[in-house]
């Protein structure tokens, strides 16, 4: 009789499987389980589908001696392990309690109700437990395994007549728990492939951005103008797969390649109301149904579009907008690719702007520091996040925006002082590629005092600890460690850059900071110029050092 339950069982099993299978293909489910963060909407959708799974397996189930042997814990499970517990504890709800309230199978009606709401809780919990795992089935297999021990040690403590429930439970104890531990890790081995393939996709959405920055960037570098917007968007439409590309300035459509050509004419006005929304307000807007599009022409077969805002020191210079044919064809890796791209292309722009920000800067050793941006260590950068792009596509985006934010602070500092916080920021981004490039051989360590509110000219710690990592650390066998601290004193703020590098001799020591050639130095040199043309001698660098021991640098800020 056991094995024939277990036949029985398991056919009704391949049922859940193979929907299971089906709304796996399903866009809106393969968006929901692939959310980072879902909502307490999204919680309660996937609750009611793996509770409406329970049921299912509710009614495919195998009359046992005045009840039922079911799969009804395979869709509750699924859904707390997938949603964590309020998906689990509100899909078990759902199922149990229609397995309360049905007649079928009376006189363990409540007991696996209650069952039920508790296995959706186990499911729950044990997201927690696998969410950072690979390969989760083979911990779900173990995970159901116990669940269902579990229901069936709650039949034995509810349900009555004792004896029926324990002859019930000697019978079905083998079936339910083989059938459906295998079901639930089956279900989540299909779930675990759709973020697989999401993760693929990430990651070739990832090598595309890269590959479009690296063939971008020599047109960027001339401006944004109708010549590049041209060039740009080619690059774009052979690269991704879209209907059409645009970019724009302000009031005029730059460049158009794809379908409506016609209408989207270059140097023309905006032609949608949507991008004219864009530029006023500064935020990317994703957009479903051609009505919300606005376009000016009524019969435009461009359906939806996502609309990025390309900026200039926060400022709004133009957008970007990737078209597709069909409505709701905006996929979140759409959405991830174009906002990459903006804020790549902003950067771009920006560093357009460095010959003519330079002659803007009022200070001649600024547009020494300025000009002592080094191309190579954009490349080398470029080439570490290509490497993470396979292995850690999340780390790789990270990256990229420590990569964005340094050149965009790095080149459009046109303020005479900046926050600390801002100036912390920038050296942060710095040191995270830096990390990334040269991994345990540079540590970092912050020992920020908190609340300290003070202002410093711009790009004064960044070169600073640019100095202390190349010549300093980097060459030290092994590596070695960089702190940054700040502290506040009763007239200033003390900030210092402390490694235990190679150190400096104390001959070099006297002359490291005088005007003399020499590129080792012409950092340190330039921050300790500005610092006392802006403070007075009392607020130079304090640079003291041992060989072999490291280094500490010091600077004060009056406050």
């Amino acid at each position: 009789m056991i094995i024939e339950i277990i036949v029985s069982l398991a056919n009704k099993l391949g049922i859940i499987i193979i929907l299971a299978i089906l709304i796996s293909k399903i866009g809106i489910f393969r968006k929901l389980v692939t959310k980072k963060n879902i909502t307490i909407i999204d919680k309660i959708i996937l609750a009611v589908v793996f509770g409406a799974i329970g049921i299912l397996g509710t009614y495919s189930s195998v009359p046992v001696n005045g009840a039922i042997a079911n799969t009804r814990v395979v869709g509750v499970m699924v859904g707390g392990l997938l949603g964590g517990p309020v998906v689990g504890v509100m899909a078990g709800m759902i199922a149990g309690g229609h397995r309360y309230v049905i007649d079928i199978g009376g006189f363990t009606a409540l007991a696996c109700a209650v069952a039920t709401i508790i296995e959706g809780f186990i499911g729950g919990y044990a997201h927690f437990y696998i969410k950072n795992k690979s390969q989760k089935w083979k911990y779900t297999l173990f995970i159901g395994i116990f669940a269902e021990i579990v229901q069936m040690a709650i039949i034995l403590l509810i349900a009555r007549p004792f004896g029926d429930a324990f002859t019930l439970v000697k019978i079905i104890l083998l079936p339910m728990v083989l059938v459906n531990s295998i079901g639930i890790s089956l279900f989540i081995g299909i779930i675990e492939n759709i973020h697989q393939e999401y993760e693929r996709i990430a990651a070739g959405q990832a090598e595309k951005t890269l590959k479009i920055a690296n063939q971008t960037l020599p047109y960027f570098r001339q401006g944004l103008n109708e010549e590049v917007a041209k060039e740009v968007v080619n690059i774009i439409y052979h690269t991704v797969d879209v209907a059409a590309v645009t970019i724009t300035n302000c009031k005029e459509i730059l460049a158009h390649k794809g379908a409506e050509e016609d209408h989207h004419v270059p140097m023309c006005k905006l032609q949608t109301q949507s991008t004219r929304d864009v530029v006023i307000s500064g935020e990317h807007r994703v957009i479903f149904h051609q009505r919300d599009i606005q376009c000016d022409q009524p019969k435009c077969q461009l359906k939806s579009v996502i609309i990025v805002p390309l900026k200039e020191r926060e400022e709004v210079v133009g957008t970007l907008k990737l078209y597709k044919r069909e409505e709701n064809s905006i996929t979140t890796l759409d959405v991830e690719l174009a906002l990459g791209l903006a804020q790549l292309f902003s950067t771009q722009i920006e560093l357009s702007r460095l010959d003519y920000q330079k002659k803007l800067l009022a200070e001649a050793e600024l547009k020494t520091l300025q000009a002592q941006i080094n191309p190579h260590f954009l490349f080398n950068t470029i080439n570490t996040i290509v490497s993470f792009v396979q292995v850690d596509p999340t780390q790789a985006k990270q990256l990229l925006i420590s990569l964005a934010d340094l050149f965009r602070k790095s080149l459009s500092n046109n303020q005479d002082m900046v926050d600390m916080e801002t100036e912390i920021e920038h050296v942060a981004s710095y040191l995270e590629i830096e990390k990334a490039r040269f991994g345990d051989q540079l540590k970092v360590k912050y020992e920020l005092q908190e609340n300290i509110t003070c202002k410093l000219p711009p790009l004064i710690l960044q070169p600073l600890v640019e100095n202390a990592v190349i010549h300093g650390i980097l060459p030290k066998r092994g590596g070695g460690e960089i702190k940054i601290l700040s502290k506040k004193l009763e007239n200033c703020v003390l900030l210092e850059i402390v490694d235990n590098g190679l150190g400096i001799s104390q001959e070099r020591l006297l002359t490291i900071l005088k005007p003399v050639i020499d590129s080792k130095s012409v950092g340190l040199m330039n921050v300790n110029k500005r610092l006392i043309n802006l403070y007075g001698e009392a607020y130079c660098l304090e640079v003291s050092s041992e060989v072999d021991h490291g280094t500490k640098i010091q600077v004060k800020i009056p406050c």
